[in-house]
């Protein structure tokens, strides 16, 4: 079947006031795994244009908050979310948190971070894999005990290691090809449940 970057979910995105399609991908993780919850505290990771942070914010209700990170401007406001444009890499996190009034230890953390892609599989594997080990330290700093981590990876020989990583740190580890996702790619969502 021939890629179609307008689809039925580009479609129902738009229909809903969605800025992405991939709102669908975090909508059935947490309708699977239950997730995001009123009065949580969340950091979104790679989160423009937006979407993910909308439908956290939809979830997480006015007593819950969200501070998203990324390179790209974040256009789309929500009441509960505070966007930073910027490198993860090159934030203090701590002084991060506490000018924007958010406590250090976070419900949720959740990253949709991807590279440039190349179209080399082995560079575009190794850049993802170097954003998701950037998320998870970022989980094992930030998150709170019984926290939940989310992570996007570029299919490849790293998902074994990280898996095993994810074990170590969390009470039960879940990988998922959420159904939105376009059958051509090779991402693949990993989820650490239980932070120990």
């Amino acid at each position: 079947m021939a890629y179609n970057p307008k689809d039925y979910y580009f479609k129902k995105a738009k229909e809903q006031n969605f800025a992405a399609r991939s709102v669908f991908k975090l909508e059935e993780i947490d309708q699977k795994f239950r997730i995001l919850k009123t009065g949580q505290q969340v950091l979104d990771m790679g989160c423009a244009p937006g979407s993910w942070s909308q439908y956290a914010s939809q979830k997480l209700g006015d007593s819950g908050r969200i501070l998203g990170v990324d390179l790209t401007e974040v256009k789309i406001q929500l009441r509960n979310a505070i966007f930073i444009q910027a490198d993860l890499r090159d934030l203090e996190l701590s002084a991060t948190f506490q000018q924007h009034g958010f406590s250090e230890k976070f419900d949720v953390v959740m990253s949709d971070m991807a590279p440039k892609t190349t179209g080399i599989r082995i560079t575009d594997q190794a850049r993802s894999a170097e954003l998701c080990e950037l998320a998870f330290m970022t989980a094992k700093t930030f998150l709170r005990p019984g926290g939940t981590f989310i992570c996007k990876l570029f299919h490849s020989d790293d998902f074994t290691r990280f898996k095993n990583m994810i074990r170590v740190d969390y009470g039960q580890f879940e990988a998922m090809k959420p159904d939105s996702t376009r059958k051509i790619s090779k991402e693949i969502f990993l989820i650490g449940l239980r932070k120990k």
